[in-house]
């Protein structure tokens, strides 16, 4: 069963800590990066599609400043976050290129996944770099972000990008093995954990809060970074980065490290938490030919089927689709605000440029936003 999870996942969220990224915090290891960016490459060539989730900016900062330990100071921090980024980003940029690969630097902070808008401005960037064949390089925003609103650590951040793009798998490369059921550091009868379910509260049990001295995370991050992974129905692999083809393997069905299987299927998830979505913040009216290809056919509503638009609302908002008499006949997330829709209304979606001064895109609920309820 587990193996299989891996060997049928299409689309990958890769994430590398900071003891891996640079070495124990000696700098950024250009073999293991030039290593993890080969494998991608191939996996990219299998016609997956990979995302790399990678920390590493504070440390290879602090290396750059020549600081020993790293500061408590959230100021000294951004901006060793900002001296690293510059070295990250281009070590990325090089070794994916020497494979063949195009990259991109996309930096996340928790502000941008909470609202929703800026939620679905990311999700519609990082879909059509994939769709480019761009390998996104994503990193939390160090240098912008405060204790408020920080990770805290880039596990949940891999975690909350795998929602964010509806990943079949996450894949956390850490400095460790996998779970074990206690720290086998001091507990010689500890075994090793194999598969399990994510969401278990014994791995957290299990977990304890140990991490290196490097970085923010440790065991206890990853389990809960598979638990909120598990919610869009990806499933985790918690493994060594240094393990020969780790990747690749895993992709063949290889059993490696510890998998934590998603009880939720990836395609029922982001549905029922639509179809689930109490606060709706309007509705747009439409005609019985997009009754027919929303309901029926399942496809995406355009507004040219639009005949009217209800209440006020923001991209990114959960509104109501509502047919001739009234009726609900399915709610999504919106492509475009309540004053934006009314203009485009009944118009093809060759006009929206002309008419708003930008198009995002030709939807106005795409289908893989959007849930029939009636």
């Amino acid at each position: 069963m587990g193996a299989n999870l891996l060997r049928d996942s299409k689309r990958i969220v890769v994430k590398v800590g900071s003891s891996l990224v640079t070495n124990e915090g000696r700098g950024l290891d250009a073999d293991a990066i030039g290593e993890w960016c080969r494998q991608l490459a191939e996996l990219v060539k299998g016609g997956r599609e990979v995302i790399m989730v990678s920390s590493g900016a504070i440390a290879e900062g602090l290396k750059r400043l020549g600081w020993a330990t790293r500061p408590h100071n959230v100021s000294e921090l951004q901006a060793a976050a900002a001296v690293g980024q510059m070295g990250l980003a281009q070590m990325y940029e090089t070794k994916l290129r020497e494979n063949g690969l195009r990259s991109a630097q996309v930096l996340l902070t928790h502000a941008d996944l909470v609202d929703r808008e800026r939620y679905l401005n990311a999700r519609s960037t990082l879909l059509t770099l994939l769709k480019l064949g761009v390998i996104p390089v994503i990193n939390e925003n160090d240098t912008v972000v405060n204790m408020e609103i920080k990770f805290g650590d880039n596990d949940t951040l891999g975690a909350l990008v795998a929602n964010l793009i509806e990943a079949d798998a996450l894949v956390i490369l850490t400095d460790q093995r996998g779970l074990y059921s206690a720290d086998p550091r001091s507990n010689p009868d500890a075994q090793f954990v194999s598969e399990a379910k994510a969401g278990d509260l014994a791995l957290e049990a299990m977990a304890g809060g140990v991490g290196s001295r490097i970085g923010t995370g440790g065991m206890i991050t990853k389990i809960l970074a598979a638990k909120r992974a598990a919610g869009s129905g990806a499933s985790t692999v918690i493994a060594w980065g240094r393990e020969p083809d780790v990747l690749l393997r895993l992709s063949k069905g290889e059993s490696i490290g510890t998998l934590l299987v998603a009880q939720t299927l990836k395609t029922q998830a982001r549905k029922q938490w639509i179809s689930d979505h109490l606060q709706l913040r309007g509705a747009v009216m439409v005609d019985l030919g997009a009754v027919a290809k929303v309901r029926d056919e399942g496809k995406s509503l355009l507004p040219i089927g639009m005949t009217g638009v209800i209440g006020n609302f923001s991209r990114g908002d959960v509104i109501a689709v509502q047919d001739p008499s009234g009726q609900e006949i399915a709610r999504g997330l919106a492509n475009y605000s309540s004053s934006e829709a009314r203009v485009i209304c009944r118009k093809p979606s060759s006009e929206y440029e002309k008419l708003l001064g930008y198009t995002a895109g030709p939807e106005m609920l795409h289908r893989d936003n959007l849930v029939v309820t009636r």
